[in-house]
C-alpha cells in the first residue's frame, strides 16, 4: 500500500434525513463521491433509487440518527424538522440543517439541538436541484452557526455545492438565503408583470421572453446598490426618472394589468 493511501481520510459518513428533488440531489453527489450514506424519508418509495446506488436504508428517522455522527435534515419546513427528530437520541451527534427556515426559526432550532447534546449548524441553499453536484453552476450553500462543526465537516459538506460560512450567528444563513429568495421573487413577479402587459398585443410571446431575461440580466449588477454594493454610473436625473416611473404606472393602466407591484416597488425605493 502506498504512503497516499495510507494517509487518505476515509469518506466521512453521513445521514441524510429527506428525500424531496433536493434532498435527492444531494444524497446523488454523497454517493457518487464515496461517501457512506443513510438515508430516510417520510414516504418509503423515494429510497429505492438511492439503496440501488448503495445507500442504507433507515425505517425509522431515529434509526437513521442513529447510524452515522453527521446528520443532515432536508425537509419541508421548521415544524418537519422538529417532528422528524422529536423521537431520536441526538447525543454527540453534529446536526447540518439544509431546510428553508426563518432566522429566528434557525436560532431556536440551534438552542434546540444543543438541549439535546447536539452540535448545531444551519444552511441555505442558494441553488435548485439541477445545480447540485455542478460546480459550474454557480450553485452553494451558506452555512452559519459552529465554526468548529463546519471547519470539521466542510470537506463533505463542499461535495454538493460550494460552501460558504456567514458566521457564528444561528440565524445568519437563512437571514441571506431568505434576502436572496426575496430578491428572485420579486424579479420573478416583475417578469410575470411584463408578460401580463404584452399579453393581448401582436407580440411573439417566446422572443419577448428571451428580451426580458435578456433585459434582466444586463441590468442585474445595478441590484448590487440596493443592498450597499457598489452604485453604477447613472446619468439619469431625479426629474427623468419620476417620469419614466409615472409612465410604467400609466402603461399597466392603459393595458388594465395591476399597479400593485409598481407601486409597492416605488414606495419600497422612496423608503431606502
Amino acid at each position: 500500500m502506498s504512503d497516499n493511501a495510507s494517509t487518505s481520510p476515509s469518506p466521512t459518513p453521513l445521514t441524510l434525513l429527506g428525500l424531496g428533488a433536493m434532498g435527492a440531489a444531494l444524497a446523488r453527489t454523497w454517493l457518487a463521491a464515496g461517501h457512506p450514506l443513510t438515508v430516510w424519508n417520510r414516504s418509503p418509495g423515494r429510497t429505492a433509487e438511492l439503496a440501488a446506488a448503495g445507500a442504507r436504508t433507515a425505517s425509522t428517522a431515529a434509526e437513521a440518527v442513529a447510524a452515522s455522527p453527521l446528520v443532515v435534515t432536508c425537509l419541508l419546513d421548521d415544524a418537519s424538522v422538529r417532528e422528524t427528530l422529536a423521537g431520536a437520541d441526538l447525543t454527540g451527534k453534529d446536526l447540518v440543517d439544509l431546510t428553508t427556515s426563518t432566522p429566528a426559526e434557525s436560532r431556536a432550532r440551534a438552542a434546540w439541538a444543543n438541549e439535546r447534546g447536539a452540535r448545531f449548524l444551519d444552511g441555505g441553499i442558494m441553488a435548485v436541484p439541477p445545480m447540485i453536484g455542478v460546480p459550474e453552476a454557480g450553485g452553494y450553500v451558506f452555512y452559519s452557526g459552529s465554526r468548529e462543526l463546519f471547519d470539521t465537516h466542510r470537506a463533505v459538506l463542499a461535495v454538493p455545492a460550494a460552501t460558504r460560512y456567514a458566521g457564528a450567528d444561528p440565524g445568519l444563513a437563512a437571514l441571506q438565503d431568505v434576502a436572496l429568495l426575496s430578491a428572485m421573487t420579486a424579479m420573478f413577479a416583475g417578469a410575470r408583470h411584463a408578460a401580463a402587459l404584452v399579453a393581448d398585443a401582436d407580440i411573439d410571446r417566446k422572443a419577448f421572453g428571451v428580451l426580458v431575461a435578456d433585459w434582466l440580466a444586463a441590468m442585474a449588477p445595478a441590484t448590487a446598490a440596493y443592498a450597499g454594493g457598489p452604485a453604477p454610473e447613472d446619468p439619469t436625473s431625479a426629474a427623468v426618472a419620476e417620469a419614466g416611473d409615472a409612465a410604467l404606472l400609466r402603461t399597466a393602466r392603459e393595458q388594465g394589468v395591476d399597479t400593485a407591484l409598481l407601486l409597492a416597488s416605488a414606495g419600497a425605493v422612496e423608503g431606502m
